[in-house]
């Protein structure tokens, strides 16, 4: 695809107006939501606004999806609590909860024209540890797998675990996104192993590139998106999809 919204270099989709996704992730001083289920939560969170009515025909939030997607692909994770939370839920939006996490997705904003309840949070601060390391994934079910080589924050692979998420979202049929909706989105977020990172990238799966503004080189490979359905059969071109977050 030549005007893909996932490709670092120059096209023109950067002449459209630009917006981002936000996504705001629970973080309580006593009570911290465990690494792994925030980026899985994160990843399900993208997946739910995307399958959600009002983001598709002429639902409410439907111009501002098509906006955003005809744009750059862009996510922003910010953290809240106590009031801060409570003032983020008040604002139109879906709340996603985990086990230990609990994340708000909200309709995509111009990038200079976020709600002041949400500019007013912060984007750091958002590393997170796993309480136990996280069990083996269930092969059968989709997987979205970091690379091993690369250190990011919890916010920053939250987000990145959502452009995983909604990139195999896109590349799959009809009947495969109903299916997946109404099982609840199952999925799993892991690191790769090192000896497996060379495999998952170069068996036509969506890959999602970093453009480097943040934390990481620019080009880097950020998660391979493994869903039963896209190795079963091809989709699509079976291209390595890209991205430029904000």
């Amino acid at each position: 695809m030549s005007d893909s919204p996932f490709r670092s270099e120059p096209s023109a989709r950067d002449e459209a107006p630009q917006f981002v996704l936000p996504l705001v992730v629970r973080i309580e001083k006593a009570e911290p939501p465990a690494r792994t289920d925030a980026l899985e939560t994160s990843a399900r969170a993208v997946l739910t606004i995307l399958a959600d009515d009002r983001s598709a025909g002429e639902g409410e939030w439907a111009g501002a999806m098509r906006d955003w997607q005809d744009a750059r692909i862009r996510k922003v994770v910010r953290r809240a609590r106590g009031a801060e939370w409570r003032r983020a839920e008040a604002l139109p939006g879906i709340s996603v909860t985990g086990k230990s996490a609990e994340v708000r997705v909200f309709p995509p904003v111009p990038l200079d024209g976020w709600p002041k309840d949400l500019a007013r949070l912060q984007v750091s601060g958002t590393d997170l540890d796993d309480p136990e390391p996280p069990v083996d994934a269930d092969p059968a079910a989709p997987v979205l797998w970091l690379n091993p080589d690369l250190g990011m924050s919890a916010g920053k692979a939250m987000a990145q675990a959502g452009h995983a998420a909604q990139l195999a979202w896109w590349e799959l049929s009809d009947e495969e996104r109903a299916a997946w909706r109404d099982a609840g989105f199952p999925l799993a977020v892991r690191t790769a192993d090192p000896s497996r990172w060379s495999e998952l990238t170069g068996i036509g799966l969506p890959l999602v590139r970093d453009a480097g503004f943040t934390e990481i080189a620019p080009g880097s490979c950020t998660v391979v998106a493994d869903h039963p359905a896209l190795r079963r059969e091809p989709h699509g071109s079976g291209r390595a999809a890209s991205t430029r977050p904000e």
